[in-house]
Parts: structure tokens; sequence; C-alpha cells
């Protein structure tokens, strides 16, 4: 199973969480951080990296000689990353999203394909995990296709923990697809109900079945708690607001490692989130 494991906004925990979880099963899996842009699961679970591989997007190279002007590719790019100038055509590799149109509708083949790259992937393991995260080159823009090489690295039949970015954005979506059940974790304030919303209604257009993780659930107020109940959504668990855990996060330190209960209370999630996923 693929659990991917989401927030409708940044710092609600969803890293400690999916990181703590996959230390407390304690069986193989395999745990992608594509949070690419600031990838942090690292920090807790310490991986030992031993393989690094670059990503690469399919740009356009120009060939001037084969070249009629007829200006198909510009019309074809969505994105203006061509431009018909009195010599040809100049190609702005950096707004390139790699559809490959231009190429494909060019009618000489003044076209082929290039490529550039856009970031890396990291491999590694701890135990019994298998570890692999993305991080994106900097000065790119493009998220999704780094996301979608580091989806590759999950092991067919090995369950799967995909540690999403924050938001409902593309990056998301690519982390998303494909998974068997989603967390959506968030916190009991307005902010945390809003975004939570946004969040479920993304994953009822994916058709991805979900459940909610309240974190510092002690603080704020109930709203998050009754729109779950008014609309049915099940409450994985409530993780209470603690400063020893905070000061463990802090430290870099799991607090599984420092509080051996919940472990257990982790285990009994993925009991739930099991069962939910397999009667959607």
């Amino acid at each position: 199973m693929i659990l991917a494991v989401a927030s409708g906004k940044g710092g609600t925990g969803k890293t400690t969480f999916a990181a703590n979880l996959a230390l407390s099963l304690e069986k193989d899996l395999c745990f992608l951080d594509c949070d690419v842009e600031e990838p942090n699961a690292h920090l807790l679970l310490h991986p030992q990296i031993t393989f690094t591989e670059p990503v690469f997007l399919p740009v356009p190279v120009f060939d001037p000689e084969r070249c009629t002007g007829c200006g198909t590719c510009v019309e074809v790019c969505a994105y203006n990353a061509l431009a018909l100038i009195a010599d040809g055509v100049m190609t702005f590799a950096e707004m390139c999203h790699g559809c490959g149109g231009c190429i494909y509708f060019c009618p000489t083949g003044a076209l082929t394909e290039g490529r550039r790259e856009i970031g890396v992937i990291e491999e590694g393991r701890v135990g019994k995990l298998s570890f692999a995260q993305g991080r994106l080159k900097v000065g790119e823009a493009l998220v999704p296709p780094v996301i979608k090489a580091l989806r590759r690295k999950s092991p067919k039949g090995t369950p799967t923990i995909v540690d999403c970015p924050p938001g409902t954005s593309c990056p998301v979506i690519q982390a998303v697809r494909g998974a068997g059940f989603c967390v959506i974790v968030t916190e009991p304030t307005p902010f945390g109900q809003h975004d939570l919303e946004i969040s479920i209604e993304m994953l009822k257009v994916l058709g991805i079945p979900y459940g909610v993780l309240i974190n510092r659930a002690d603080l704020g107020d109930a709203g998050v708690k009754n729109y779950c109940r008014e609309r049915g959504i099940p409450v994985l668990a409530e993780i209470p607001f603690d400063r020893e855990i905070a000061r463990c996060s802090a430290a870099g330190v799991a607090f599984t490692e420092r509080f051996p209960r919940w472990r257990g209370i982790f285990r009994e999630v993925w009991g739930k989130i099991r069962g939910l996923a397999a009667y959607a």
C-alpha cells in the first residue's frame, strides 16, 4: 500500500507524523520525502545516503540549418519557451516544461530533444527502512518532474509512506497520485480547518480515500473535530501539544524513540488506515 501524508498548510507536523509512523512500524518500508523544495525528513530519520541520481528535464535543441521559420513550434508551446526571431527560433530552457510538443509538431525536424538537470534524488537506508528524497536544484521552478522521478523509487509490493509537500498545488497532486490512502495532518485552528477543507476537496477529485490526524489537538478550538464529525470523516488520532515532543523535533530526534508508548498508538493508526483503505 502507498500511504500519502499531506497537509493543507505548512507547519502542522506532517513530516513529524510520517517519520515517527515509519519508525514505529519496525518493518520493511519505503519512505519517500517528496517535499523536494525543502526536504527535512532526514533530520528525524538520519538515513545513510549511499546513492545520488540526477533528474533531467527534456528540452528542445534548435538546429538553424533545418528551420524554415514557419513558427509552428512557437504556436504549440503553451509556456512561451520559444520565440520566433529573424534568424530562427530562440529557446528559453528555464521556461520549458518538457512536454515535447514543439519537437513533435516541427515539420522539418529543426528541434531535437536535449536535457538539463533540474534536481537530484538521494537514496539510502535506516534500519529496515529504505529512504529516498528529492532535492530541486537551486533556481529551478519545476517541482513535479522531480517528484515523479522520486515516486518511481517505490518498490512494488513494499508498503510506502510518501511525505508530501504542503498545500494543494501541482506538486502535492503529483505526490499523492496513485496512493491507496491519504492522512491529512491538521491543527485545530480556523486556518487549519480552512486548508483541511481544501485538501479534502482535492482528494475527492482524485478519488483517494482519506482520514485526518489532529496535531496539537488540545490547543485552538473544536472546529476541526466538529467538521469531521458532521461529515463522517475518520479522525485517526489526536496528538496533544507537548513541549517534550517539540524538544525532540528541535533536536532532530523522533519522539517515539524517547516516548515508546507512542509506537503502539502509531501502530494502531496504521491498522485503522489499512482497514479504511481496504474498505474504500
